[in-house]
């Protein structure tokens, strides 16, 4: 769902892009890293007042969120989305900025939460009437609202938001999880278009829509959801969807017999959604390095630059032009290699748009809950 045009437009170029991942000498493992076990610590953190940087947030809230609660997103014609909703009452429940939190919730409940369940309605355009014109949800977006109302519940001890977030939850864990698959537990993109039954190589799976950090709290509100098994078929799929020469996921996969493929319709790339997949894994300090190392190849071979990459050529299509996307290598070079964070991606940008921004802003909380050595010098 994310800039899908403009990765379409990149694939024109693609002839005259840099040479394949598996081929960068920049990418090489350093000694002695592959066999390292990681450092890991998968407990479920909760993230009430976890960000330590208000300049970060001071920022955020200025310039990507309206009087009346709406994210924007300033990259996409400042249209609001499920997604964005929940990204920024994450950071708010972070920033222990209650008022807003109730700003983003009230405008989420009164303008996405039109469709008759506890799923919430996925975009919402400015300037046309109806302003939302797809009934269909996200459940990524369903899952970090839900996830945002689970850590206002427990921070702020509100029994009603509490109770939200247990409708949502269990809506998720009844409509949008396939239980019986070769792989699992499969979490649904969407409540309509992408199980078996609606496309010739389903159920189609985006990997960015396991929110790690998510699943492994949910369970206070909605405990009879087999959250960890949800978790775990995530990480089989990871494992899984390593098929090409640069062991990258594709943003969308599909699993038609079992065996994942790049979804039809789609572009094969490791792109704008897939890039989440590193961020949420480092932030719930889950998987093997196994999980990581492709994350990690991607980030040592443009020296921490993050690129969007064509699975089928395993060549860069073109490098993300803000400096926010580059907190996700900072954040998995952390994991792996132990690398110290650049300092210039510890605070706001003035000028980068909301997703960018975004990454950066979860990024840095990953790394004050779980990671803070890699913030030192």
């Amino acid at each position: 769902m994310k800039l899908i045009p403009r990765i379409l437009a990149a694939f024109a170029l693609i002839g005259i892009i840099a040479a394949p991942l598996a081929a960068q000498t920049t990418g090489a493992v350093p000694a002695g890293e592959a066999s390292r076990p990681l450092k890991l610590d998968g407990r479920a953190l909760p993230l009430g007042g976890a960000l330590k940087s208000p300049d970060v947030w001071l920022n955020y809230k200025s310039r990507f969120i309206t009087e009346q609660g709406r994210v924007l997103d300033t990259g996409n014609n400042y249209v609001s989305h499920s997604e964005g909703q929940g990204y920024g009452m994450l950071l708010a429940v972070a920033a222990n900025d209650r008022p807003v939190f109730d700003l983003l919730w009230g405008w989420t409940r009164a303008n996405l939460l039109v469709r008759g369940d506890d799923l919430f309605a996925w975009r919402w355009e400015p300037g046309q009437r109806p302003a939302v014109t797809d009934m269909n949800n996200a459940s990524d977006g369903d899952l970090l609202i839900a996830w945002a109302l689970t850590e206002a519940a427990d921070f702020w001890g509100d029994q009603a938001l509490r109770i939200a977030a247990r409708r949502i939850a269990v809506d998720i864990g009844r409509k949008l999880v396939v239980n019986k698959s070769a792989h699992g537990a499969l979490l649904l993109p969407a409540l309509a278009g992408f199980a078996a039954e609606d496309r010739n190589d389903g159920p189609v799976v985006n990997l960015s829509y396991y929110v790690f950090p998510a699943l492994g709290r949910l369970s206070l509100v909605a405990p009879e959801i087999d959250w960890t098994g949800i978790m775990q078929s995530g990480l089989t799929l990871l494992k899984a969807a390593q098929i090409g020469s640069s062991r990258l996921p594709g943003d969308w996969t599909a699993l038609k017999d079992g065996a994942p493929k790049p979804a039809q319709g789609f572009p094969n790339a490791f792109a704008y959604n897939a890039i989440r997949i590193p961020l949420y894994l480092s932030w719930a300090g889950i998987g093997e390095r196994e999980h990581y190392e492709p994350f990690a190849a991607w980030a040592r071979h443009r020296r921490g630059q993050a690129t969007i990459v064509d699975l089928a050529s395993g060549r860069d299509i073109e490098t993300y032009g803000e400096t926010g996307y580059a907190a996700v290598p900072a954040l998995t070079l952390c994991v792996t290699d132990e690398q110290s964070v650049p300092v210039e991606l510890r605070t706001s940008s003035p000028s980068e748009n909301y997703y960018p921004a975004t990454l950066r802003a979860l990024a840095l909380i990953a790394l004050q809950m779980r990671y803070p050595s890699c913030l030192r010098g």
